[in-house]
């Protein structure tokens, strides 16, 4: 008899083992619903690229053609164009880390660069420790190279020295092998929360003293809202951290460019496998990139997002105080994401179809953690839509929790967590997210 049975893919047992890990979002068809115009999403962090001026980009595209078309569309480095690396030191350089040049790699993407690092260091079974809950592509991103995610636990301060002590001892008991620690300190995704500088530096202590290295992902640490979050942990430390930036937060997404800065063995063997990858990194983009960092008041536009991004999370952390009062969330100075925790007799997954119906869309906890947890969390993003609609999807997710606890109190007789409505006027669904 066949192995097969009836699976559909006549190819299904030639795949390598690793793409086990490459199985689709369990949410994924929700979110295609989700993307109606109707419907506001809270779910995507999309940023917000129309209050990047367009003929800002527009200039930039014009003058790489006018002045180096030939090169923009050829080939290029696999380490990426030294002008541009030269602009990353100046952007890393408002976070306090400094390097050379030749430090900088070039990607498609931090994403791009998280995979490259993780198919550097990482074989089958090796164990990756991740703060809880951590960004969800990451995990599936070390799940496709067959690792195994262990979380520590994090507060409103990061992640806690003394549970990432108690971790790794628990693994080292266990005879497991270690590779690095990832985490997105500044801002996080999902949770919004920023490691304190204290715990950075005990952090970086503890992975030093373990031979770990560090992978910080720091996409949203220029996009702070009160005063500038702590230096990177790469200003502290060069040797035991690899660091991975991009231009997709405060620039614009569809360039498709992050970089690497790691210490100089990592980054010989990131060339290589850049190269092996994509041969190398889009030149025509770099170039436009480029011309756009040398030319605009690129500062003054990262300003412009913080401001822009202010409001909206302002928006939603006073649409969350006025619908829903007796939850909890955190409160990020900075970044996309408000991580909000449901009572403990919902589930925000099972949850989600309804909300759906209800025309609000958000991530369900479960998405941000290797090992199943996050059943009582969703993550809200205020980057992409506007106050207005914040506010509007925030009055409907109030509406699907009322019904939840409803449920919950006529079928199991329990007493509900009250969550009030305000004397609101109701908003129609809006005809476009804009």
């Amino acid at each position: 008899m066949s192995t097969q049975g009836n699976n559909l893919d006549p190819w299904y047992t030639h795949y390598a083992d690793r793409t086990a890990g490459l199985a689709a979002s369990e949410v994924r068809a929700l979110f295609a619903v989700a993307s109606r115009p109707e419907v506001v999403s809270l779910a995507g962090g999309m940023p917000f690229v129309s209050a990047l001026p367009q003929e800002l980009i527009a200039g930039a595209f014009e003058r790489t053609m006018r002045d180096y078309g030939p090169t923009a569309l050829q080939y290029g480095s696999g380490q990426g164009m030294p002008a541009l690396r030269e602009h990353i030191l100046e952007v890393m350089a408002l976070e306090g880390i400094r390097g050379g040049v030749d430090d900088v790699v070039v990607t498609t993407g931090s994403q791009h660069a998280l995979e490259l690092v993780t198919k550097l260091f990482i074989n089958p079974g090796d164990v990756v420790i991740a703060e809880a809950p951590s960004y969800v592509t990451a995990l599936t991103v070390f799940k496709s190279f067959q690792a195994h995610v262990n979380h520590v636990v994090t507060d409103e301060h990061g992640l806690i020295p003394e549970a990432l002590e108690e971790a790794i001892a628990a693994l080292r008991a266990e005879g497991r092998t270690i590779k690095f620690l990832y985490t997105v300190p500044t801002f996080g995704n999902p949770s919004g929360v920023t490691m304190s500088w204290e715990r950075r530096l005990r952090v970086l202590e503890i992975c030093r003293a373990n031979n770990i290295l560090v992978l910080e992902d720091n996409p949203y640490g220029l996009l702070y809202f009160g005063a500038p979050a702590p230096h990177a942990m790469r200003s502290v430390e060069e040797d035991g951290v690899i660091y991975l930036g991009t231009f997709s937060k405060t620039l614009a997404p569809g360039f498709r460019l992050g970089w690497v800065l790691a210490p100089h063995a990592i980054r010989e063997k990131l060339i290589l496998a850049n190269e092996a990858a994509v041969l190398s990194p889009s030149s025509f983009t770099q170039h436009v990139v480029s011309e756009y960092l040398d030319e605009a008041d690129w500062k003054g536009q990262i300003d412009t997002f913080r401001g822009v991004y202010r409001e909206r999370r302002d928006a939603m952390l006073l649409a969350l105080d006025d619908y829903l009062p007796d939850l909890s969330w955190t409160h990020p100075d900075g970044g996309f994401y408000v991580w909000v925790t449901l009572p403990d007799n919902l589930d925000s997954k099972s949850m989600l179809p309804r909300a759906v119906k209800e025309l609000v869309a958000y991530t369900p906890g479960t998405a941000f953690y290797a090992d199943g947890n996050g059943r009582t969390n969703i993550r809200l993003s205020f980057c992409y839509p506007t106050p207005e609609f914040i506010r509007e999807g925030i009055r409907r997710l109030s509406t699907v929790i009322n019904g939840e606890l409803e449920l919950l109190t006529t079928f199991s007789q329990t007493a509900p967590l009250s969550v009030s409505l305000p004397d609101d006027t109701i908003i129609s669904p809006p005809a476009n997210l804009g």
